[in-house]
Formats: C-alpha cells, structure tokens, sequence
C-alpha cells in the first residue's frame, strides 16, 4: 500500500536525511551509507520505499533524485532548516515575542540555524561582549534597541580607541534619555566620527539586536512584554547577513543623528 509523500519524506529520518544528502546530486553507496552511520541492511528497505514512491533513481550502485524527488527535495530543505532552529528551544522560541522581525525575514528564519540559546550568568549579563570579541577583532558594530548596557560607555570607548565604527539605531525614548542624562559623552562620540546615531521613528517592540563581523545577538522581549536575560547567538555567515538584512530594515525607518 502507498504511503503518503509527506510520511515518505518525514516518518524516516533515514529516509529524510538520504532525500536530503542528495539534494546536491548524485551519491554512491558507500558515500550514503558514511554520511548516515549506518549500513547497507538498515538503509535498503528505506531506499526501496523512496524508488517505489519515485522519488529516488538508482543505477549502478549510485542514488539520486527523480524530477519529483527533486522539486520536493527544494521545498522540503528550507523547512527541515526551519525546525532545526526551533527545535533549539521551543518553549524560548514559543514565549518570546518576535513580531518585530519583518515577514520576509521571520519566513527566513532557517538562517539562524547552528545558534545557542544563552543563559548568562548573573555576573555575566552586562559583559557578554567580552566572550564575542576576546580573539576577534571587528571592524564594525551594528545595533538597534531600547536600551544600553552599564557599561556602555567602557565598552563605547574600547570600540573607538581601537577604531571601530559603531552604528546605533535607538528608540524615541532611548534618544530622550541620552540628550537629557548623557548629552557631553554622546556629542563627545559622534564628533569622533566613529559613532553613527540614528532614531527609529516608529515604536520598537524588543529589547536589542546587534552583530559585527563574526556574531549576531538577539535579545527579544517575552510575549507580555517582561524583560529575559536569555538571548539568541549565532555565527554562521548567513546568520550575520540575515542580521545585515533586519538591520537595514529598521534603518530605512530611521532619522541620522548628527548632532546632539
């Protein structure tokens, strides 16, 4: 009896793994059999029932995609790459809200895979930069919030000195806030050519995001809006240019800042 392609596809993890592993062509035996730990008996019935439902070809001990298989294959990857990262933590990725993040970029999401959810340390929460930057060095920070670290103007500094360009999108609020408690140390920095200020003109919903060359951290609010130290790290390079994307999102809504 034929099983559905959906249940073809998903109920193996054998056989969604080889649909998978031969979405960039053709593979051998032996080339299948290593990148799945397994062998030959436990991978033959999984394959039979790909070949039955047209979905693989075989010939001389060699496997690949039907056109079926293939148009499937297209469709079902992004997805597979989706799940990978809630899968993560789901109850972070289910408590947490993410509508700030514009559609075209939330249907992306499979771009974050490889990421950690991070529980710092309460000694840790205002220092987290140091465990991004302790053998790295960055030519350029971008960030967007409601907030600044403690610390900020230590770390504000360091960046600077070391030349470092820094570009900030800030809240309404947040821009009251330092024009009226940090006015001399911010016209301070933006003279120094180093630190690009904007304003978002419309409300922000979240707490931070922000990336450099090698990490993107991203610090969402809970759904009823309570503050959570944990955050979101990733470092892959498609990570950083879905971080470029979302930053670029909120900077075509923005105000340059150039004087305080």
């Amino acid at each position: 009896m034929k099983r559905s392609l959906l249940d073809v596809m998903f109920a193996s993890e054998k056989r969604k793994n080889m649909l998978l592993l031969l979405q960039d062509g053709k593979k051998e035996m032996g080339t299948l059999l290593k990148a799945l730990e397994t062998n030959r008996q436990a991978l033959l019935p999984q394959v039979k029932i790909l070949q039955e439902h047209y979905l693989v070809t075989h010939s001389d001990d060699s496997y690949d995609l039907t056109t079926i298989g293939k148009l499937l294959v297209d469709e079902m990857s992004p997805l597979v790459d989706t799940l990978e990262v809630l899968d993560v933590d789901t109850e972070y990725w289910g408590t947490h809200n993410f509508d700030f993040i514009p559609p075209d970029l939330l249907k992306r999401i499979n771009e974050l895979r490889s990421h950690e959810i991070i529980n710092p340390r309460l000694t840790d929460l205002y220092s987290m930069h140091k465990r991004y930057h302790e053998h790295k060095i960055t030519e350029s920070v971008y960030s967007v919030g409601n907030t600044f670290y403690p610390d900020y103007q230590t770390r504000f500094t360091e960046m600077i000195e070391n030349g470092i360009t820094i570009n900030y999108i800030v809240s309404g609020n947040l821009l009251d806030k330092v024009r009226t408690e940090y006015y001399e140390y911010f016209k301070l920095v933006i003279e120094s050519g180093y630190f690009k200020l904007y304003v978002y003109n419309k409300k922000m919903n979240f707490l931070f995001f922000t990336f450099d060359d090698y990490h993107i951290v991203i610090n969402p609010l809970k759904k009823d809006g309570d503050f959570d130290s944990k955050y979101i790290l990733c470092s892959t390079e498609d990570a950083l240019k879905w971080g470029k994307d979302l930053f670029d999102h909120y900077l075509k809504d923005s105000t340059p800042i150039t004087e305080m």
